[in-house]
């Protein structure tokens, strides 16, 4: 392995990066594949055929690096927003996933610190004005809403979520922040192609193709 390119999705801007960036593996949040597996034709084809005719892998992480402790999303987010004393918290499909921790600030200027180091947000002010715990899953979390606030949370940051969060937020006394599906998940395919970088001195860089979303 000569060159590593790490990106949130395995789609097929990444994958063509990836060809013209010289890296021979394409390390990613979310595979190739949504839903399980499909036929191998047409758009999944295609991936598969640049990823091989080119001599690319692909790792895909996912969940495992939501949850780890110390290159995975939750992790990175919630110690670049300067969050102490971090429990986990929030389960998905058994495994631990999320992270709650303390902070003692408005709901405005941790709102701001957020924007600073994700970018663009959407608030429900359910919660206190002045917020003390702070729970993070990131990606599309909302449903999590009332286990945040079940383990502590008065603030939940994630991604993305359903349309009745905002009554899960509003009528569960809790503060609800979207930040974006993407934009919260940039961070821990970073911190992992730097290990990686720092344990095998295997260059990298990262494709950032954002979503929006």
């Amino acid at each position: 392995m000569s060159r590593i390119l790490a990106a949130v999705d395995a789609c097929q801007a990444s994958i063509d990066a990836a060809v013209v960036a010289g890296a021979n593996l394409l390390l990613v949040h979310h595979g190739l594949f949504w839903g399980g597996l499909q036929p191998v034709v047409g758009r999944h084809w295609a991936r598969l055929r640049a990823l091989i005719e080119n001599g690319v892998a692909v790792y895909s992480v996912h969940i495992p690096l939501d949850c780890h402790p110390e290159v995975g999303n939750n992790a990175v987010l919630a110690n670049a927003l300067g969050l102490t004393n971090l429990e986990r918290a929030g389960e998905y499909k058994g495994v631990s996933i999320g992270l709650v921790g303390s902070v003692d600030k408005t709901l405005a200027d941790f709102v701001t610190q957020v924007e600073l180091v994700v970018g663009k947000t959407h608030v429900i002010p359910g919660g206190p004005e002045r917020i003390s715990r702070v729970g993070v899953v990131t990606g599309g979390a909302g449903s999590m809403t009332e286990a945040m606030r079940t383990a502590g949370a008065d603030t939940f940051l994630t991604g993305e979520g359903n349309h009745h969060s905002f009554f899960d937020a509003t009528e569960g006394g809790i503060n609800l922040i979207y930040a974006g599906h993407y934009a919260t998940e940039t961070f821990g395919v970073k911190a992992l192609a730097a290990h990686i970088e720092r344990q095998f001195e295997i260059p990298w860089e990262f494709f950032d193709y954002p979503t929006g979303l």
